[in-house]
This record gives C-alpha cells, sequence and structure tokens, in this order.
C-alpha cells in the first residue's frame, strides 16, 4: 500500500471514528505502529488532524475530506457515472459543474469523449464544443488548456478542502448566466430532505447552479443514498435525472421515480 493510499485510507477511519489510535490502525491498514506514527505526524503537519498521545482526534466537530484524499473512494464507479453523463450531453451544451470528486470525473470524460488533446483544436473543429461554466478551480485548470472547451469561472473565496469558490462573488456570476444542465455532485440524497452537502456555502452556490439550469443532473454514487449532510441544496423536485451505479437499493430507485426522477444506473 502506497503512503497516499494510507492516509486516505486513515483519514476515512478519522472521518468515521471521530479519533485513532496508533496500534488499532497499524492493524487495520496493515502495517507497523512506526509507520503510522510518521504518517499521522506528517498529515499533522498539513493541518488535516490533531495529533495526540497514542493517536490522533480530528479537526472539529464535522470532519469533512479534503477533495485529494477522496479521489480514490470508489473510482470506478464515479469513473462509470462520468462516461454516462457524457452521454446524456450534447455538443453547444452550457454546462454548469460544481466541485467534488464525481463532477472532476464528469469533467474528465467530456474531455475524453471530445478527443483532441492539450493544446489541439482537433480534426474539423472550429470552436469549443461546450460551454463549462464551474465553480472548481481543479476542473477550470484541467479543462482550460483543452481549446474544445469555453471556461467560465466564478469568482469567489477559494476552499482548499474542495477547491470551489464560494461566496458572493461566485453568486454574482452564476445570477449572470443561464445554463443548459447543471452537473450537480453531493454529499447526501434524502427522499424528504433532497440533496445536501457538507458546507452550507458550497450548498448555496450549487443551488444556483440548479436554478440557473433548465435541466439538473445529479451524480451521486450508492454510498450515498440515504446520507445526510448537514447543508441542503435543493429538493429532489428540482433533480430531473440522478445518474449512480447500480449499488443502489431497488426500492431507493422506486422512490426517486416516484419523485418524477429519471434513474441511471451503471
Amino acid at each position: 500500500m502506497s503512503k497516499q493510499e494510507r492516509w486516505s485510507r486513515l483519514l476515512e477511519l478519522l472521518a468515521v471514528e471521530g479519533k485513532l489510535d496508533v496500534e488499532q490502525a497499524a492493524v487495520v491498514v496493515d502495517v507497523s505502529p512506526a509507520t503510522i506514527r510518521r504518517d499521522l505526524d506528517e498529515l499533522a503537519e498539513q493541518r488535516l488532524l490533531v495529533r495526540t498521545r497514542g493517536g490522533a482526534i480530528a479537526h472539529g466537530v464535522s470532519y469533512e475530506l479534503p477533495l485529494r484524499y477522496k479521489s480514490s473512494r470508489r473510482a470506478s464507479e464515479k469513473q462509470r457515472i462520468a462516461r454516462a453523463v457524457a452521454d446524456l450531453l450534447t455538443a453547444g451544451d452550457v454546462i454548469g459543474l460544481n466541485g467534488g470528486t464525481t463532477s472532476t470525473e464528469v469533467a474528465r470524460a467530456l474531455a475524453l469523449q471530445t478527443g483532441g488533446g492539450v493544446g489541439s483544436s482537433g480534426e474539423g473543429q472550429s470552436g469549443p464544443l461546450y460551454t463549462v461554466v464551474t465553480n472548481a478551480l481543479n476542473i477550470a485548470g484541467e479543462l482550460a488548456v483543452r481549446p474544445q472547451f469555453k471556461i467560465v469561472v466564478t469568482g469567489g473565496v477559494a476552499r482548499p478542502q474542495s477547491y470551489e469558490l464560494v461566496g458572493p462573488l461566485a453568486a454574482g456570476v452564476l445570477n449572470e448566466v443561464v445554463l443548459d444542465v447543471a452537473v450537480l455532485g453531493a454529499d447526501g440524497v434524502d427522499p424528504k430532505l433532497g440533496v445536501m452537502t457538507h458546507q452550507e456555502e458550497e450548498a448555496s452556490i450549487s443551488r444556483l447552479f440548479a436554478e440557473r439550469a433548465r435541466r439538473v443532473v445529479l451524480v451521486a454514487d450508492s454510498s450515498k443514498m440515504g446520507k445526510r449532510a448537514f447543508a441542503r441544496i435543493c429538493g429532489l423536485d428540482r433533480i430531473d435525472t440522478l445518474v449512480t451505479d447500480s449499488g443502489i437499493a431497488p426500492e431507493t430507485v422506486a422512490r426517486l421515480t416516484e419523485a418524477g426522477i429519471e434513474v441511471i444506473t451503471v
């Protein structure tokens, strides 16, 4: 197991338990306690946890994994979801993308689907195939070098956990654009409460994406179904299509379909 994989596993355990014991973590990760101690020291230096005698605790009451450590979780499911979403989009669409690991995979799938490498305009291509409006710095960075995309980035204050721009400056840009499709990632989907995320400022910007779009596509792997998070993005009545993996429970599919949502499983 690489250091990156160990760190991801340790942060996942911390997100669930709220604290880590060196000896127990060594058993779970299958490395020596000395290796765990070094890992925890390095993670503490990056302010991703707080070291304690014999282990570590999470920062604050609610712990949110930084994006770079969430990217390896359920990666194959997210990539399948992303490819399915790319197939739903049409050349010429104005697409809104919020931040998150699944939204990032959608951006990558679009880039692969449109062909043409970095700095290559593609045979017969006279201009961008898609306009992408995003508040995610990592998505903008990946697509900006590809001429098949016109990239519009909101202003705002960057959150280091998710690379998303939030606040009044981000809202100001979104209030001035009209989207064909908003592709939204989320942290929780509840049949009663709707679509949720961990952070209230991100929720408000994602809500604006939904409000400015003619069609809203929710991208969430099956582990998000039935989960709740702190901040509500929107109700299920605002979602047109859910793209998820085949691990979703049949009864959940039935409830979402009854709510008028097209459910696509991959």
